[in-house]
């Protein structure tokens, strides 16, 4: 019965049209008590059929009904047949009907019109004025009380569907952001630890190609530098992959702070890029997640400097912890490759720069980068210690 009622809940043209069929039989059962059979079963065949229509044409099968019930009044009143039809128990149902589907301004306006029905009926076939009377208001009453009832489990059902709808979009939609997000953040730090170190072994390996017949012992240092720098890469990929394969707390990413940072500046001298450090403040208790995007930003714009900055490349590396933020601010000379260079220039992919506003917007701060009136390159970036959402 169960599954019976709910394959009948999305087919109202088939549940109605069996309400109807009952009432039809109702009215066929009721023929023996007129004295006008013909007209007695014409009249009973017509009053069911806007029940069976009711929920898809609500409006107009009501009007259709009521405009029946009239009808058999007049024809009751003109062949002095005062026989009851079954049927008119759709007046009723079509006052529900219009009450929990439509509205109650209009069921109010087809009570009215139920109510002149009633009275016409009353007064033309001399019907008593008594039990009829009180069963009739009883009836209409009750209709429209399940009406309410039912018309307010509609309007339940509804707003409970429509927030799941919004609740699945919402969820599908974090989920995708969700996604992106992730996989932005892969390409972030595998970039961030790809691209620096093929960029120095691209430069040793250029250098020592050209220094092996005439400096063998410096093209010995390059090959040395690229076998370290190598290993390195393969290390923080190898933890960056790890990362990345399981769930971990902020506090669990890698911590590099001042140490980090030296080292990040002796293996580029190594290369042979001449860089200044300056460091200000207690940079070792901040959180992780600020002093990864700090080695980040100096690392990425190092390489930039290894890149693009010359044949005799020279930075600036300044880092200033200050009361609610942290400075990071790297500066070369902004050179180009001389005409007597032999390596070409590394052409880089163009996503340092993005890849640090990423991770700079991410951690709620402000980056800057280009050139200055000087001529040198300059990238100035602030880092809030805690972000602002946090703090509210």
């Amino acid at each position: 019965m169960r599954r019976f009622s709910l394959w009948l809940r999305g087919k109202p043209l088939i549940s109605d049209s069996m309400l109807a069929a009952v009432l039809l039989l109702l009215e066929i059962l009721g023929v023996s008590n007129s004295d006008s059979k013909l007209t007695y079963l014409g009249i009973g065949v017509l009053l069911p059929v806007p029940v069976a229509f009711r929920r898809l044409y609500p409006r107009a099968m009501a009007a259709a009904m009521l405009g029946l019930s009239i009808g058999s009044t007049m024809v009751s009143y003109a062949s002095e047949d005062d026989a009851d039809h079954i049927a008119l128990l759709g007046l009723g149902i079509m006052l529900y009907t219009l009450v929990a589907y439509v509205g109650r301004k209009e069921g109010l306006w087809y009570a009215l019109g139920l109510v002149a029905d009633c009275t016409s009926s009353f007064f033309l076939l001399h019907k008593p004025a008594g039990s009829d009377l009180i069963f009739t208001a009883m009836f209409y009453a009750l209709c429209w009380t399940l009406a309410e009832f039912i018309g307010a489990r509609h309007a339940y059902d509804q707003e409970v569907a429509a927030r799941l709808a919004v609740a699945d979009y919402d969820r599908e939609r974090r989920a995708h952001d969700a996604v992106a997000a992730e996989r932005t953040r892969i390409a972030r730090e595998l970039h961030d630890v790809v691209a620096h170190a093929v960029s120095v072994i691209i430069v040793q390996a250029d250098g020592a190609k050209y220094a092996l017949r005439l400096d063998p012992d410096s093209a010995e240092r390059a090959l040395t530098t690229i076998a370290s720098t190598g290993r390195e890469a393969l290390r923080e990929l190898r933890r960056t992959v790890a990362l990345l394969r399981i769930e971990h707390a902020p506090d669990q990413l890698p911590q590099h702070g001042t140490a980090g940072l030296a080292k990040v500046v002796e293996m580029m001298r190594d290369t042979g890029l001449a860089v200044e450090l300056e460091m200000t403040g207690q940079l070792d208790d901040i959180a992780p997640e600020v002093s990864l995007g700090m080695h980040r930003i100096v690392t990425e714009s190092l390489t930039n400097t290894l890149r693009h900055a010359g044949s005799h490349p020279k930075a600036w590396v300044r880092v200033q912890r200050r009361e609610t933020d942290v400075v990071i601010e790297v500066s070369d000379t902004g050179g180009v490759p001389v005409q007597e260079q032999s390596a070409s220039p590394i052409v880089g992919g163009g996503m340092g720069l993005v890849g640090m506003r990423e991770r700079v917007a991410v951690l709620g701060g402000t980056l800057e980068a280009g050139r200055t009136s000087a001529g040198t390159w300059r990238v100035y970036a602030t880092i809030p210690l805690v972000r602002g959402n946090e703090n509210g």
